[in-house]
């Protein structure tokens, strides 16, 4: 296929050019990808700046998208790719081709870094958010190897999705400690102070005033950030809430819990220890069921799935990607209804090729870059997520460029219950994630 690219495209792919540290900051569907590999084939086929290329990214995106895309575009005709994946003998067998561009799913970069020989002069980090914590292995890995690499690039469409705190890490593999500082301790006391804390217990922090500002200035230099409806005929998006309500005896029951953190239900004691465990338990009592004592499923009610039979009776036929986030919501689902999890490159090809009516999908397992925008535009949150970098990215899945219909998100929330905050929290972190775009944002042309 032939590429003609974007004004947007052309100016990130001459942003990467130009910067050998850099951060494309794009929402899904603008192309990060072939924008990323047409500046690789510049650095290897053109000017020869680059020798061996390394692009970490998520198991599915690295198994399908990277290679589809190298396949997929005229342009990139020459650019020999090699996925380092399998088994360790696969894995090693693979480093041991010739090629220019390597590529590992992320779970194997530790592997990697103890076990073979680092000659990789440009990395590419896609989806740079999945090294927000500086406690993981994947950080420490790439930490351990960044002063090795000449070039690296980062990709992401939401590099702050719950905290600023989680911009430390992120900016860190990439420039090292430059423009953040070289420890998050002396980056937290600089731009934050002491939030919830229990004496001398602290449990989170918020930024000084004035931080956001102070931060962004600081990473502006090396990154874009581009919102797809500035750039794109985007399809239109419908945001649908349908609320649900227990009977007052459920909800009794409800109420109890959240008050007390134990109750008695169908003979067994549940009980919180603390209040993220409560949390998690009275998000699974909205969605219906809850876990006791050995993973055994308690039912309380089944107002979600009801309300979900509708939906997809009045869809009548077309195409419903459902996201769940308990196993019993998956399980319970099952039960229900005939469903098909996404779950492998053929399930993904079934779905695009409009062969699977209803299918059921974990936010977590979706995975970032994944197309599945040809299969569908309904998605149904049968039950919700605190992660904003989830929710968007599931969201984003259908929500993109190339999508031909409207696009309606349906949110099942049970009224009078921890829903309500999930919905409203991911609102308010919104806001500060559009802050963070709007400060980095590129102009084009200047």
């Amino acid at each position: 296929m032939r590429y003609k690219a974007h004004d947007y495209q052309a100016y990130a792919t001459e942003f990467i050019l130009e910067h050998p540290v850099c951060c494309l900051m794009l929402d899904c569907g603008m192309g990060k990808t072939v924008v990323t590999l047409t500046a690789l084939w510049s650095l290897i086929l053109d000017s020869f700046d680059t020798g061996r290329v390394l692009i970490i990214a998520p198991k599915r995106v690295a198994e399908t998208v990277w290679q589809q895309e190298i396949e997929k575009w005229e342009h990139l005709t020459g650019l020999a790719a090699v996925r380092v994946l399998g088994s360790a003998t696969e894995r090693r067998a693979a480093l041991n081709r010739k090629a220019s561009v390597y590529i590992i799913n992320r779970e194997n970069l530790v592997w990697l870094t103890k076990n073979a020989a680092w000659n990789f002069d440009t990395v590419v980090v896609d989806e740079l958010s999945s090294f927000k914590s500086h406690q993981s292995q994947r950080f420490k890995a790439l930490k351990a190897v960044r002063p090795k690499v000449g070039r690296i690039v980062g990709l992401t469409g939401t590099p702050a999705p719950n905290s600023l705190m989680d911009l430390w890490p992120e900016m860190y593999v990439l420039d090292m400690g430059q423009r953040l500082g070289r420890f998050i301790g002396g980056f937290r006391e600089r731009f934050f102070v002491p939030d919830k804390r229990n004496r001398e217990i602290i449990y989170s922090y918020k930024p000084r005033e004035g931080a956001e500002e102070a931060i962004y200035s600081l990473i502006s230099d090396i990154c874009i950030s581009m919102k797809a409806v500035d750039y794109l005929d985007m399809p239109k998006l419908v945001d649908n809430r349908v609320f649900v309500e227990m009977s007052a005896r459920e909800q009794k029951s409800y109420d109890q819990f959240s008050k007390d953190m134990v109750l008695s239900l169908d003979g067994e004691e549940l009980d919180a220890i603390n209040a993220a465990a409560l949390s998690n338990k009275l998000q699974q009592m909205a969605n219906g069921a809850i876990y006791g004592e050995d993973r055994k499923v308690l039912r309380l009610h089944d107002r979600k799935l009801d309300t979900l039979e509708d939906l997809i009776e009045a869809a009548n036929g077309k195409p419903m990607l459902v996201a769940y986030w308990f196993k019993h919501d998956h399980d319970r689902i099952h039960e229900r209804f005939s469903v098909r999890d996404i779950d492998t490159p053929k399930d993904i090809e079934d779905w695009n090729a409009g062969k699977i009516p209803v299918a059921l999908i974990h936010p977590a397992s979706a995975g970032h870059g994944l197309n599945l925008q040809s299969g569908g535009s309904t998605l149904v949150w049968f039950s919700m997520t605190w992660s904003l970098e989830l929710y968007q990215q599931m969201n984003d899945r259908l929500w993109r460029q190339g999508q031909e219909h409207t696009v309606v998100v349906h949110h099942i929330l049970t009224k009078g219950t921890i829903d309500e905050d999930i919905i409203r929290a991911l609102e308010r972190k919104d806001v500060s994630q559009s802050a963070l775009v709007a400060a980095v944002r590129a102009r084009i042309g200047g």
